[in-house]
């Protein structure tokens, strides 16, 4: 065996080195990130992925890190994925959430990686998901994927988690602003973080009046307040996340797997054709393209069906 094989057994046997390097192939993308997932995929499917997500300053990395000490008081083990923000020109990341972090490192049962979003508009990097898939198969019964914190374009991790919590502070914004928020729409669980401030319970109230209004739905998302810094209602919150784990298991489950193998199958799809576009694609062609288009003597549409005719 050579490369990433030589890391599974010791990765997926407790050595958190190996499985860091695990992560990092596939952070890198590439053939060899594909042969590394479907070496593993036959091995997830276990653990339950819980996506924290939200507007900037909402609390999220604290809160993650009250979820982290709440879930291993109960002894299970806990991977935590943090996606940082990160230059979409060079990709590089601030990686604040790992040094906040840094009390859970000699916790054995706790395994933190951050990811750099690399621009990556739906606030979550794509290598997460991915990501997510090696540390299920590692046998982590509780895998927790924060986002960037974008504001209403932050949805895509809905997509990659079974339990979305949406993280918001009080004033959040009027029933309007609320009403426009894709946010409404992808969360499981609703979270009033820093409920010590003015205005809670007029955003918990504006919350479940929109959350119950039009038609019944099988799981309505509760609001629950929380004081990360504190620890306040992380406990409530916890049992909140347990319940849809619970009601997953019991009324949708299957309906929610197959809308992530979808999902999986498609973002594999795309990724091999575009590396296949650019494996056929001369370089010097590309540049030329660019150059025609800069000047506005091509449209990018007529561009790419030139590069890729049918």
């Amino acid at each position: 065996m050579s490369g990433f094989e030589d890391l599974l057994t010791p990765a997926f046997s407790g050595d958190r080195r190996a499985l860091a390097k695990l992560l990092t192939v596939v952070e890198r993308g590439g053939a060899e990130s594909r042969r590394l997932l479907s070496a593993v995929y036959p091995h997830s499917g276990k653990a339950h992925v819980v996506g924290v997500t939200g507007p900037p300053g909402a609390g999220k990395s604290t809160l993650v890190d009250r979820l982290i000490g709440r879930i291993r008081s109960d002894g299970a083990e806990v991977a935590a994925l943090l996606v940082d923000p990160s230059s979409p020109f060079s990709g590089g990341a601030i990686l604040g959430d790992r040094i906040r972090m840094q009390d859970r490192v000699s916790d054995a049962g706790v395994y933190a990686r951050s990811m750099a979003s690399r621009g990556h508009l739906g606030g979550v990097s794509d290598a997460a998901p991915k990501a997510a898939i090696v540390l299920d198969a590692a046998g982590f019964p509780y895998v927790l994927v924060e986002t960037v914190g974008v504001g209403q374009a932050e949805v895509d991790i809905v997509e990659s988690a079974q339990t979305t919590l949406v993280v918001l502070n009080p004033g959040w914004g009027d029933s309007i602003q609320a009403a426009k928020a894709g946010l409404l729409e992808i969360g499981d669980v609703f979270v009033v973080n820093k409920a010590d401030r003015p205005g809670v319970e007029a955003t918990v109230s504006d919350l479940n009046h929109m959350l119950h209004d039009g038609p019944e739905r099988e799981w309505t998302p509760p609001v629950v307040t929380t004081v990360a810094t504190t620890g306040t209602g992380v406990d409530e919150l916890w049992e909140a996340v347990l319940s849809h784990q619970q009601h997953l298991a019991g009324v949708d489950g299957n309906a929610v797997e197959r809308r992530r193998a979808e999902r999986d199958l498609r973002v594999a799809m795309v990724e091999l054709l575009q590396q296949r576009a650019l494996d056929r694609i001369e370089e010097s062609d590309i540049d030329g393209a660019v150059d025609e288009v800069a000047a506005r003597r091509l449209d990018p549409w007529t561009a790419a069906e030139r590069l890729l005719p049918g």
